[in-house]
């Protein structure tokens, strides 16, 4: 039996120790612990490490790598785990981890490093200053993962400031001969793909580590998906992702690992190079206490900024410091990026607060995107835009576009009716939004998955406001009489009304809109704003009736799907062994399908679509399941923003072309800097009435029709 290589000093247990002690006392915790008290502590840690050592183990005996109907069969109880093991036994399933020598790698393998591709950023870039932003509500944890984990503040953490094995090139957006993006490195020096396309090597940069000084190894990547794969996370999306796309994970060396895939799909090498390692070292206590004892842990990352227990201010702010020991700092590609010394992000709760704020000068940078901040609050010829204080960009990017628009809960009472659903796309005035709130100057979404070129469906677009369709629609449903208010009723007295919650504070006069149009339908959409953490919370527990929300995709090849329609995503149990809905089944919380949509036709379409490693299948079944989509009605496709609008104080400073072809905002990427001799400059100058070069510039570069 071969064992993960383990070791560890001791000595970074005693760190942690002193960190999560130092986090207590700054929130008003104990005393330093007493000798006593220490000892007991290394006690239980040495005990935990043990359990957490022997259980992953255990798990590398016995997880296998399964096929997809396999996998579903064990999930609803069909096989089980003592016939998979005789199964493996007879060799009908290999392992899923696994251990081999660097002479198991193959010799004839092509290694590439990406060092061809352009440097990204501006080599004018300098280090040093502040950025001050703001956050509409305090993180409720520091986890990466699990319950609460999926709000605004994980980019911070994760999603902008990680560094991962290699990072699609922003600017050359070419795919190479084997239908992958091209690739720059990050965490590892070289990579090369298997002749059949379904086994990814990568070889880790011996100089990679974690900002805590611990190096990153293959050892990480064993652990990471040990880590993925259990239950306790209570992360679904990464227990299915990491089990379901992946079918093997070896390690050949201390830098040298490999990821099996089960279909050479288009861009198949951007499933291993685009992820993270998870610090081993760091978790010698994970458990089934995960969510709590983690829950104001800061993970050692490999990225270049870190969070110290005494920058988390409670409730007030949150000050992210850049690692000035980062082990990537010199490299291509990394050396113009993440400039600023300190991220402080503190918490204003009203939208109107935080401009407000900016233009004081105690925020950095606004987005000024919404038409009434660029035409009216900040247009140019305030003083502060006329007099070049403040500088104004607008930038057209040309990415997948975030989803913006209404998400039914078919879930609940009512709307489980497909004809009500598609009654209230029918009654829900986007296009009066857009020429009205937003001046003509975003379009309509036409899909689900806008923005993804030759994967995204052709010809469909979102039902039109439409009130007599709307009342055709309700009137299937039994909605056929309107009540002293004008709101529809049926024959059971229920009135045809839903609260539409959103996150969204500073769009809540479009719902305003929306629920005046909706009215002359018969609709009654009751608006419920919350604060982003707590809309999130509500509608990730699918306690929402409707709800007005977008995701932020990523720059990828083609949508996703699983994530967000499938029906194991909407319920427990969806359906019974003979393919009948389980009249039991009970929604599940913590997923992305925000429709509760289940749709045995679409889950179809949708596990062939996960196997196919042709384009031309996966573009028919995404058109397919678009098609499903639209006839399902649960989504209203709301607007697209073409470009961001953004004001900046002149001290920012930004690349040639400002940004690249597929970032999603200002910060994305980090390429910004700070001088920080304009900056006192300018402060000088706002007390003496000096004015300078007015800058207001339009980027089209990446503009589309």
């Amino acid at each position: 039996m071969y064992r993960l290589y383990s070791e560890l000093s001791h000595g970074w247990h005693t760190l942690l120790a002193v960190s999560t002690l130092f986090l207590l006392s700054a929130c008003g915790g104990a005393d330093a612990p007493t000798a006593e008290e220490s000892a007991a502590a290394d006690a239980d840690f040495e005990s935990r490490k043990a359990a957490m050592l022997a259980h992953m183990q255990n798990h590398f005996d016995t997880e296998y790598s399964l096929p997809p109907a396999v996998q579903e069969a064990m999930e609803r109880g069909e096989i089980s785990a003592d016939e998979i093991k005789q199964r493996a036994a007879a060799g009908e399933f290999q392992k899923f981890f696994q251990f081999k020598t660097p002479a198991d790698i193959p010799a004839d393998l092509t290694w590439e490093n990406g060092m061809d591709l352009p440097d990204v950023g501006s080599d004018q870039a300098t280090k040093g200053g502040t950025l001050y932003l703001s956050l509409s509500d305090f993180p409720r944890t520091l986890r990466r993962l699990g319950p609460d984990s999926n709000g605004s503040f994980r980019t911070w953490i994760l999603d902008d400031t990680s560094m991962r094995f290699a990072q699609r090139h922003p600017t050359d957006t070419s795919i190479d001969s084997n239908g992958n993006f091209r690739y720059h490195p990050g965490i590892a020096e070289a990579w090369a793909m298997s002749e059949d396309r379904k086994t990814v090597y990568v070889r880790i940069n011996p100089a990679a580590e974690f900002s805590d000084g611990m190096p990153i190894t293959s050892d990480d990547m064993m652990f990471t998906f040990y880590f993925y794969h259990q239950p306790f996370i209570q992360a679904p999306w990464y227990n299915n992702n990491f089990k379901r796309n992946y079918t093997a994970i070896t390690k050949y060396d201390t830098h040298t690992f490999s990821l099996t895939l089960p279909e050479a799909k288009p861009n198949v090498i951007g499933r291993a190079l685009e992820l993270e390692p998870m610090p081993m070292h760091f978790f010698y206590e994970f458990g089934e206490d995960y969510v709590e004892r983690y829950q104001w842990e800061f993970v050692p990352t490999s990225g270049p900024y870190v969070l110290t227990p005494d920058n988390l201010k409670k409730g007030r702010s949150v000050t992210l410091l850049r690692n000035k020991d980062w082990w990537a700092k010199d490299l291509k590609y990394w050396r113009n990026r993440f400039n600023v010394d300190r991220i402080n992000l503190t918490i204003i709760r009203d939208a109107a607060k935080t401009f407000e704020a900016f233009k004081k000068g105690e925020i950095s940078f606004a987005s000024v995107s919404l038409p009434e901040y660029f035409y009216e609050k900040l247009p140019a010829s305030d003083p502060l835009v006329a007099n070049g204080l403040v500088h104004r960009a607008v930038f057209y990017n040309d990415a997948p576009r975030p989803t913006y628009g209404l998400w039914i809960n078919s879930g609940r009472p009512l709307l489980n009716n497909q004809d009500v659903r598609v009654g209230i796309n029918y009654a829900t005035n986007f296009q009066k939004v857009i020429d009205e709130y937003f001046r003509g100057d975003y379009t309509r979404m036409r899909t689900s998955a806008d923005g993804y070129g030759e994967f995204t469906h052709p010809t469909l677009t979102a039902r039109p406001f439409d009130v007599e369709k709307a009342l055709a629609s309700f009137a299937k449903a039994g909605f056929v009489e309107r009540g002293p208010d004008g709101v529809l009723v049926n024959a059971n007295g229920e009135r045809l009304s839903f609260t539409l919650t959103t996150g969204y504070e500073a769009l809540k006069d479009t719902l305003t809109i929306l629920r005046e149009e909706a009215l002359n339908a018969g609709l009654e959409l009751r608006l419920e704003v919350l604060d982003g953490t707590a809309s999130w919370k509500k509608i990730q527990e699918k306690q929402h009736d409707i709800a007005f929300s977008a995701f932020n995709v990523g720059p990828e090849m083609y949508p996703r799907y699983w994530e967000t329609y499938h029906s194991v995503n909407a319920y427990d149990v969806p359906w019974l062994p003979d393919g009948s809905v389980n009249p039991d089944r009970e929604l599940k919380p913590q997923t992305n399908n925000l429709q509760s949509i289940a749709n045995r036709e679409l889950d179809q379409r949708i596990e062939a679509y996960r196997a196919s490693d042709s384009v031309e299948e996966m573009q028919r079944l995404a058109f397919e399941m678009e098609e499903i989509l639209y006839e399902d009605g649960s989504f209203v496709p709301g607007f697209v923003i073409p470009f961001m609008r953004v004001a900046y104080w002149r001290w920012f400073k930004w690349p040639e072309n400002f940004h690249v072809k597929i970032a999603n905002s200002a910060t994305d990427g980090h390429l910004f800097w700070i001088d920080q001799a304009l900056e006192e400059e300018t402060r000088k100058a706002r007390r003496s009435g000096q004015t300078f070069e007015v800058v207001d510039k339009v980027y089209d570069r990446y503009k589309t029709d």
